[in-house]
């Protein structure tokens, strides 16, 4: 894990801010344009969830900044850990990941908001902002989109809902799993669950999905993983 230690302003300290991202290179970019900000400073960065939780603790920063994907972890479970364990520190999911499908996880998981890494660097800072004044950060395509499924307005669920957005968080992360072409017991060990548990919920994605084998189900998949890159 690699560490900086946030520097002090004049007469007032810097919001230290938590950067948590598989990805090292991008996750020095994020933490340049944040340390560009004299009111904003990275105090640490984190790789893996259990980085993360060490950093929690030896830092103590007001703000996380967390992808919705990490190496080995599923970004949204940290997320639940953080919010359970740290309630008072607010986290921003950024994410390269569709919002249509993981912001809505995100905020239930505990995020005040949620950002693309496509949008402009600045949209991100935005972000970062409203969000420590104690304010819900989305797009507002996706608040528009929410608001619609409270309200119950607009057009049907099925115009605007993929069969993947019903899927649960945990059966979402064994979809994109199947999706990388992992195997079964490669899911297992990654989750760190049992062989016969990832057949279980493969059985459950054929249902959600209405997928009649499993071939279907891998070739749908792959086609879902395909197309997210292509986003």
């Amino acid at each position: 894990m690699a560490n900086a230690v946030p520097t002090i302003s004049k007469g007032k300290p810097a919001i230290a801010v938590l950067l948590v991202d598989d990805h090292p290179i991008l996750r020095r970019g994020i933490a340049d344009l944040i340390n560009s900000e004299p009111d904003l400073k990275v105090c640490g960065e984190a790789g893996t969830m259990q980085e993360a939780l060490a950093a929690m603790t030896q830092f103590k920063p007001r703000l996380v900044v967390v992808d919705v994907s990490l190496d080995g972890n599923n970004g949204i479970e940290l997320m639940k850990t953080l919010s359970t364990r740290w309630a008072t520190t607010p986290l921003l999911a950024y994410s390269m990941h569709d919002e249509t499908i993981y912001a809505e996880r995100a905020l239930r998981a505990g995020a005040k908001g949620y950002v693309m890494k496509q949008t402009p660097p600045e949209t991100l800072l935005t972000a970062v902002r409203q969000v420590l004044k104690g304010k819900i950060f989305l797009s507002d395509q996706m608040s528009d989109r929410l608001l619609g499924k409270l309200i119950g307005a607009g057009t049907t669920s099925a115009a605007v809902t993929s069969p993947v957005e019903r899927l649960s968080d945990r059966e979402l992360e064994v979809f994109e799993m199947l999706g990388k072409g992992l195997s079964t017991a490669q899911i297992a060990d990654k989750l760190c669950l049992s062989v016969k548990t990832i057949e279980t919920y493969r059985e459950h994605l054929k249902q959600k999905l209405s997928l009649g084998s499993g071939p279907e189900l891998l070739r749908y998949a792959i086609e879902w993983s395909l197309e997210k890159t292509r986003q």
